[in-house]
């Protein structure tokens, strides 16, 4: 049985007096892969950092509307966005290791919240495993980070936010910035995470975005204009635009 582990009713956000989405409802099934579509600057992007809460780093920005995720509204008075952010973990669009060893980057966040304190060394390794990457950089813990290769350094950002036990994994266009091998990889990657975590990704490749998800939404122009499973909407759209954009008639 299908369970949803975040919910939007009727979520709308603006930048200033820019609305950027306007009503948004839509649900999140747990353990599935959710590919967000549609052009540049439809609200994608924005609509993933409502998720958790990364707007809140920008002036001006309100959103309305509920955001429920395990049925409690993140936007209340009362949540922690920093918690939030803890179970909501996100990937970003160009690999962002810190300055810092190849082991700091996976523990830093756990030590400043207290995760896995009593054996860090495990919680290194369990991360780096479940990206793909302890193999490869087993024995070069203290080195630098900045030294890895792109696709290497994008499974540590990854490994990074898994050190931080989340439920749900946000990743906005994480193999943009990467070659076809290292994309293949965190697509792998991708499939085999979602047996322990929800993932929902902002992709520009409808390859991508058809090969690993399982539910898809298009946007268009900061609207929600179709949400169905995957195959469905790249075999028989309801809506004529949602198969005009991944035809490539637009967009």
């Amino acid at each position: 049985m299908d369970s949803d582990i975040i919910k939007l009713n009727k979520v709308n956000f603006y930048y200033g007096p820019t609305r950027a989405l306007t009503d948004i409802t839509m649900n999140f099934v747990k353990n599935k892969v959710t590919a967000l579509i549609g052009p540049s600057g439809c609200g994608k992007s924005t609509l993933l950092r409502l998720l958790n809460r990364m707007n809140d780093l920008i002036d001006g920005t309100r959103v309305e509307g509920e955001i429920l995720f395990e049925d409690k509204n993140i936007y209340a008075s009362d949540v922690d966005s920093v918690e939030i952010r803890r179970k909501i973990g996100m990937v970003f669009q160009k690999p962002n290791p810190f300055p810092k060893t190849i082991y700091n980057n996976i523990s830093y966040g756990p030590k400043l919240t207290g995760i896995g304190a009593d054996n860090m060394d495990a919680l290194v390794e369990r991360s780096l495993r479940q990206a793909v990457l302890w193999d490869e950089v087993k024995d070069i813990l203290n080195k630098s980070a900045m030294n890895l290769s792109g696709g290497q350094q994008q499974r540590l950002c990854i490994a990074r936010a898994l050190a931080m036990k989340p439920d749900v994994l946000l990743m906005d266009e994480p193999t943009s910035a990467l070659d076809p091998i290292s994309t293949a990889k965190i697509e792998e990657l991708i499939e085999e995470l979602k047996k322990d975590y929800t993932i929902i990704i902002v992709t520009h490749n409808m390859q991508q975005a058809a090969r690993i998800s399982d539910e898809t939404a298009f946007f268009y122009i900061g609207n929600l204009v179709e949400y169905n499973k995957t195959e469905k909407i790249f075999t028989n759209p309801d809506v004529k635009q949602t198969e005009d954009y991944i035809t490539g008639r637009f967009g």
